[in-house]
């Protein structure tokens, strides 16, 4: 099978969860011996093709013969403001069209609907999904539909963990004012700042001496450079879909506090230490008690159990098996087929 996707921007370059939850889909199709090409519809640091566990990646700057190489692919698949490019492409070549929804905007479901397949990243994702294409008709409904998960290998982020609070991200939308304000009451902890891939960061004020920001790290070095240094990881987030972030922290036992969004909610399950974002009070309460090594044992056992519980679940084969099934009804596919047995000497 060959598999094109297009999407805006891709790792190691392009640090933000929604491409690592995308990579760590595509990767097994390529351990499955498919041909999977990623194509970058903005220009970005890297200018040369490269490949990342088996993904071939093609840069913007690369990238001018797309719409002719995509159009001989058996399955398309895109996320973001790239899919509407895609449906476009997919229905004048009949071209079997895989959407990922990472979120619950409407334009996100708008631009999914009549896409062959589509995966929600949590389960309320999906409830909300089917909600709004409830209210259209038959025909503007995906075809098919599967939650998969953010997929986290635990191996590859376990890690002794250190002795920081940490927040990946420093905009204001993950938080990045209340972690600072955190750190001026809590001056016992150590705090580590990791900057975001996107949004303008906040930067903690003079004179706060246990602060560290460090410059944003790649996927594949979180559990070295970020990890490693971490004991409790903040997640103060206005909005998140799922927070693979906490996913990758659990694998090593890391406790996570987050302001309980409906995602973390369901990604962090009993796992998870909850407290408002805008009770500033809270987050020290919460921060002050994980100080007792008893208290911190506890909650990195159930961060353990939750990672395991995750890890075993049986997302990325239904995930790949799907996309499979795409390519084996495919029309294209299908005529391919009959072809050759009509022209089989």
């Amino acid at each position: 099978m060959s598999l094109v996707a297009r999407v805006y921007g891709y790792p190691p370059d392009h640090n933000a969860g929604s491409e690592w939850m995308l990579h760590s889909m595509l990767r097994p199709l390529a351990e499955r011996g498919h041909d999977v090409t990623v194509w970058l519809s903005h220009p970005g640091k890297t200018e040369k093709r490269y490949e990342i566990d088996g993904v071939r990646v093609v840069p913007f700057q690369e990238g001018l013969d797309f719409a002719a190489q995509a159009a001989e692919a058996d399955v398309l698949l895109s996320h973001f403001e790239n899919v509407p490019v895609l449906a476009g492409l997919a229905r004048d070549r009949r071209i079997p069209l895989a959407v990922i929804c990472h979120d619950n905007f409407a334009t996100s479901f708008h631009n999914a609907a009549g896409a062959d397949l589509v995966v929600y990243n949590s389960e309320w994702i999906r409830r909300d999904g089917e909600i709004f294409y409830a209210r259209y008709p038959r025909e503007f409904l995906p075809r098919n539909s599967i939650v998969v998960r953010p997929p986290v290998l635990a191996d590859e982020y376990r890690t002794q963990p250190g002795e920081a609070a940490t927040l990946v991200n420093l905009n204001a939308d993950k938080g990045g004012e209340l972690f600072w304000q955190i750190a001026a009451w809590t001056p016992e902890w150590n705090f580590l700042g990791v900057r975001g891939a996107y949004g303008q960061q906040i930067m903690p004020p003079p004179r706060l001496p246990n602060c560290e920001v460090v410059d944003g790290v790649p996927g594949q070095q979180m559990r070295d450079h970020v990890y490693s240094r971490s004991r409790v990881m903040l997640m103060p987030s206005l909005y998140e879909s799922w927070g693979r972030v906490a996913i990758e922290a659990f694998a090593s036992g890391i406790p996570v506090i987050a302001h309980p969004t409906p995602g973390l909610v369901e990604s962090l399950g009993d796992a998870g230490i909850f407290a408002y974002r805008d009770d500033l009070g809270a987050w020290i309460h919460a921060l002050t008690a994980l100080r007792d090594p008893a208290n911190w044992a506890q909650a990195s056992l159930r961060a353990k159990a939750r990672s395991l519980e995750l890890s075993a679940a049986p997302d990325l084969d239904q995930w790949c098996d799907a996309v499979e099934t795409l390519w084996d009804t495919s029309p294209r596919i299908s005529t391919r087929r009959a072809l050759s047995r009509i022209w089989r000497p």
